[in-house]
Formats: C-alpha cells, structure tokens, sequence
C-alpha cells in the first residue's frame, strides 16, 4: 500500500543506532536498528537527502560531497546510513562492526506514540558490538549450515555440477521452502501466501535436510485440506487457513500431498506420521489421520473423471495458466479466481499420468498398514487411469496435454499452435506409463526434436500467437515468455528423469547442465541472472531475447533438479527399505563420490565407471564385502559405511 507506506515512516537516531520503529505507534511492537561500532561522524535516514535529487544508488550525493545532513525521516523512505571518518596509516588495518537487527518490545501494551522500549536492543547492540561474540556468531551460523548441507555431498570432478549440489542448490531448496513464493524480487508482499502444490513439491528437494520442519509442514499441509478432499490452492503459513481469494478446483494439488508424504517416508522411515491426526480448512469438528488425508486426496480424483475416463482438470492443474473452463473475455477478471463454466468436460492427461505416479506410492504405504481394501481399490484405479491414458492420452507420437471444454485435443498434432506440451512427456514416463511398448522413447524423442534448445527445454510448441479465451492465461503472454512457450525450468528435470528411466545417460546430462546456472555461467551476459541459483522462466526460441532467464530463487525448478541430479543421475534416491544404488552416469564421469547421511548412518559411496558405461551396476561392496542387490540396508548404527560400486554390465 504505497500511498499509505510513504506516510507513516518513523525513525530515531540514539546514540549509534538508528531505530526504524514505522507503525510502532499503531498495533505493531517491533522495531529495527541500524547500529556501528565507531563515533559516527553523521547519519542520514531519509533516502531523498543521502541520494540528492535526480540521483541514483551510483552517485549519492552524501559520498560526493563527503558529509551527510543528518536528516530524520518522518514519512517518505526511510534508510539507514552511517558516515564513519578513518585514517589509516601504510599497512594498519582497522575493524568496523555494522549491525543490522531484528528486536521486539515485550512490555509494549496497547497503542501509543513515542520510542519503543530500548532496554534489550541496547543490551544486544552491545553483545554484538565485541569481535569475540562477532566470531562465535559467525561460527554458529557456518555450523548450522555445515550440518544440514552435510546431508548429501558430492566429488564429481564436474565444477558445475559439484557447486551446485554442495551448497546452492541445496540452498536454494531450503529457502524455497521457507519463503515458497511470497516474498523476492519477483513477488511481492505475503497476499499469496504458500502454494499448496509448491510446498509439496519444494520438500523433495530438502527433506533430507530439514526432516523435521518438512513433518510439521505435512501436517500443516494436510490441515488446510478441504473435506472433500481437495484443497485451497494457497494458505497463510502463520495462521494455517486457506486463501479464499484465491479458492481451489486447481485439481491436481491434492495429489502432490500423497507424493510429497511418500518421500518423507522413505527419507526418514517415520510411519508414526501417518497416524497424526489433522483437521481440515473447511470443517471445524472433523480431524482425521494424515492417512485418512491421503485416502480423501485420491478419492477427489476418482470422483471428478470426464468423459474419456481422465480427471477433470477444473480450474487448471500444474499449469495455473491453463486454464480451459474459464473462457475470460474480462481483461480486468483475474484467471485464478474468474468463474468457472461447465466443468465436467475438460480433462487433463497431466494428472491422470500424476494420479498414477502418486498411486504407486499410496497402494505400497496401503500394504503396509495392511489395508487390503484399499489396495485393492487403488489397485483398479491405478490400471484403469493407466488403460485411459494409453487409449486416450496418445497422440501418435507423444502423449497429449489436456481435452478443452468441447472435448478437443490441446497438446495434438491436429492443433494449429500448442502441438505439443513438456509436461505429459515427462510425467507419463515418470509414472512408469509408456516405458514397455516404446511410446515414452517417441515422446521424448519428440521432445528433442521438437522442444528441447540450447537453453533448456520448452514448454510448448509452437507457441500461441494471439489471446485463446478457450485457453486462458496461458496465451495471454508474448509468444516465448513465460507459460507460453517459454524454457519453464520447473519442467525440465521431469525429462531428465524419464530420459534416466529409459538409461539414455549422456541425454539426461546434456538437458540438465543446459539450465544449470553455474554452467551458465559463461553466457552470463545472455542469462543475466545469478549463476548461483536456478530461474523459474528462460525466454524460449519464439522471442527475441532467447536464453535469458528471470524470476530466480523462488522456484519449483530447485527441487526438481537436485532430485533429477541426485536421485536419478547419480542414482541415490531413498525408498521404503533403503537406499537404491542406481546411477544413470554420462560417459564422461568415471569416478564419482557420494557421501549421504541416511537413517542414521553414514554411506560413503564411490563409484567407478572403468568403461564409461551410461548404465548398470557390475558389483558393490560394502565395507569390503560383496553385496548382492541395489538396496542397500539400513544401518542406523551412527557409523560411517564405505560402499564401492563397479558401473557396467554384470559379467
């Protein structure tokens, strides 16, 4: 609310701190401080006095002219700048402490002007102000990050890769987690709140670092779940209530809760979670077991089929911009919340292909609560979306997208624009549909002929030249950006795990290492993002500015690589059991070291590729002595365990 934001601005200067307390005043008992270890020679905090007028963050007029003015900001922009005189002498050096802090006043009660309570802010200023507490902060913070990135470390011998895994992509999965979509340089305020379907995914990535905080988001999860077992598209982390500006009918969300819950299973072996119960957002008396959340999950799939036998895709599924029942000709309506007409035409074959990813995983943790009926149940659905899928999900060479609101093909050779999308190519093989009688090998053929470039894979193709109300949101962007036929980076591991299924290694590397930011690195000038973290969007090839990348670290894209990477390319995924041994190495790797802590134990794996085999396992050894399988089993004794592993095909 900027008119209201540029009015209400408050700060105070004390001592060597300036205090931002903006709308201390009003309800609010936190207040922020600015503070420095020197005699201050002057201060600004009003953005327009250290800047000047006309001026950028290039040229302020405070360091031109070598003195600031002191201004208190009432209103306007409030900053935070310290002016601070040094002489130094030929090779002395001098330390300068800045601390940028966080405090809350306690004993504020009720609403009143004036300063906030400075007590303990002084107290902490103070604290941080030695070079001893300085050090020991810094310490603890290496610590926390040295522990839970020590989850999983990799030697590859490929820098690109190596960076990536080690620390930025593992990064980027927690914060991802922390701060889903609400809050970066790309999105604003927190009105949005979580994504159902993000949260879920953004825990594959990080599971393994933060099993604890991803139990309690699962149950967070589960309790913004709609009885029927469908779910608001975004709830509010704080008060765990779904967003009712937004709603739900994104029909797909549901099911990432089952697929999300199944990898948390087989990172920590908890089952107890399956027992905690959960409430629901729109029900105040009726609580259940997440188990019973999982149950409801697939039921709202089974009971929402269209005619072809595949879900109905309601408001839109993975694809928010999809959007086939809305028919919007309202430039003013938004799509996420503009009516819905008819919905039980359209379908999506990404969700029926989904349905069966998270299926598998529901019918193994159904048999393992010996809950026969259920297996049974799941077990029928499983194969008759499978048998529709096939019958109806086929294009001839690829799989489909969607059936629009009149019963046509979206994603079909037939198509003028929008012949065919990533999603189902990737999503089908990834559900073990297609792999046996060769139709997932001629779609991700056609995904290479058709799709894939030299920065990434596109979403769609040829993409949509003028504003479809048929399909939404989705034709509304210039061709090449965004969902129209962009590089939409969220998809592109889904390939480069299907590829991995069909063990053409060298094709899954070269796709991933085209959007990986550290390999991008050299063509930073194209990309113009950090070469650090992955971007949700890459302009696709119908733009003029193809190859550069936009809306970085808050993105889907950071699960899924580093699941692609780690669990598929290298091959160390967990399961139900244990942990699987079964890398998808291109030919250019042939020695690779994994060090994952899992349950408790530590398994320190190498991996020798004397051939430069692309596939198969020729022998392991764990701590010396031959073991026979790909599982391996689970210690849990705290010890470190030396697993080799020989790639090639057993003699």
């Amino acid at each position: 609310n900027y008119q209201r934001n540029l009015n209400i601005g408050e700060v105070a200067v004390d001592a060597n701190a300036i205090i931002h307390f903006t709308e201390y005043r009003e309800r609010r008992n936190h207040f922020a401080t600015f503070s420095c270890s020197e005699a201050i020679a002057g201060f600004d905090t009003q953005r327009d006095a250290f800047l000047g007028p006309y001026r950028g963050w290039d040229r302020p007029i405070a360091v031109e002219r070598g003195s600031t003015s002191e201004s208190k900001s009432v209103g306007g922009s409030p900053i935070g700048a310290h002016h601070v005189r040094v002489d130094l002498q030929p090779g002395e050096t001098k330390s300068i402490v800045f601390i940028l802090g966080y405090h809350e006043d306690e004993t504020r009660t009720g609403s009143r002007s004036g300063l906030p309570d400075l007590t303990e802010a002084r107290q902490t200023i103070a604290r941080y102000m030695e070079q001893d507490a300085i050090d020991r902060a810094m310490a603890d913070l290496n610590a926390h990050w040295e522990s839970e990135l020590s989850a999983l470390q990799i030697e590859t011998g490929e820098p690109a890769l190596d960076r990536m895994i080690n620390t930025w992509n593992a990064y980027q999965c927690a914060i991802t987690y922390s701060v889903s979509r609400s809050a970066s340089g790309y999105e604003s305020g927190i009105g949005r709140g979580i994504g159902f379907r993000d949260a879920n995914q953004d825990l594959l990535g990080c599971v393994q670092l933060i099993s604890e905080k991803a139990r309690a988001r699962l149950l967070d999860l589960a309790s913004t779940q709609l009885v029927s077992g469908g779910a608001y598209h975004q709830y509010q982390p704080l008060t765990r209530k779904g967003n009712d500006a937004i709603g739900g009918d994104f029909n797909d969300d549901p099911l990432w809760l089952i697929y999300a819950t199944a990898a948390y299973l087989k990172e920590t072996g908890d089952w107890d979670i399956l027992n905690d119960d959960a409430g629901y957002g729109d029900s105040d008396d009726l609580s259940e077991s997440l188990y019973d959340h999982l149950l409801r999950a697939a039921n709202y799939t089974l009971s929402r089929l269209g005619p072809h036998g595949l879900p109905l895709i309601g408001r839109a599924d993975w694809n928010d911009c999809l959007n086939l029942n809305c028919h919007s000709t309202n430039p003013d309506e938004p799509f996420q919340i503009a009516p819905v007409r008819d919905a039980t035409i359209a379908e999506s074959v990404f969700i029926g292909a989904l349905f069966c990813l998270a299926c598998s995983d529901l019918i193994e943790i159904a048999s393992r609560r010996n809950d026969g009926g259920s297996v049974l149940r799941l077990r029928d659905a499983d194969a008759a979306m499978r048998s529709a899928l096939l019958t109806h999900g086929w294009d001839g060479q690829w799989f489909l997208r969607a059936y629009d609101a009149e019963g046509k093909k979206v994603g079909s050779h037939e198509n003028d624009e929008g012949q065919i999308f990533i999603e189902t190519q990737g999503m089908c093989p990834m559900a073990n549909i297609g792999i046996e009688d060769g139709r997932a090998l001629s779609a991700l053929d056609a995904v290479g002929e058709r799709l894939a470039t030299d920065h990434g894979i596109l979403l769609h193709q040829p993409a949509y030249t003028t504003y479809n109300p048929g399909l939404g949101e989705i034709s509304s962007y210039p061709p090449g950006y965004k969902e129209n036929g962009s590089v939409f980076c969220h998809t592109n591991p889904w390939i480069v795990i299907s590829e991995c299924m069909l063990g053409r290694a060298d094709r899954a590397w070269d796709y991933a290492m085209r959007i990986n930011p550290a390999a991008r690195e050299a063509i930073s000038e194209i990309h113009e993002c950090e070469p650090y973290v992955y971007a949700q969007t890459i302009v696709g090839r119908d733009a003029v500015d193809h190859g550069r990348a936009r809306n970085s670290w808050l993105t889907g894209t950071a699960s899924w690589a580093y699941v692609a990477m780690t669990q598929w390319i290298l091959g160390i995924r967990p399961s139900f059991d244990g942990l699987i041994v079964d890398p998808c190495l291109p030919s250019a790797l042939r020695n690779c070291r994994v060090v994952r802590k899992f349950r408790g134990a530590t398994y320190d794996i190498r991996m020798t590729n004397p051939s430069g085999s692309t596939g198969g396992v020729r022998s392991i050894e764990i701590d010396g002595a031959p073991f026979d399988g790909s599982v391996l089993p689970l210690f849990a004794d705290g010890v470190t365990h030396t697993i080799s592993v020989i790639l090639g095909e057993k003699s």
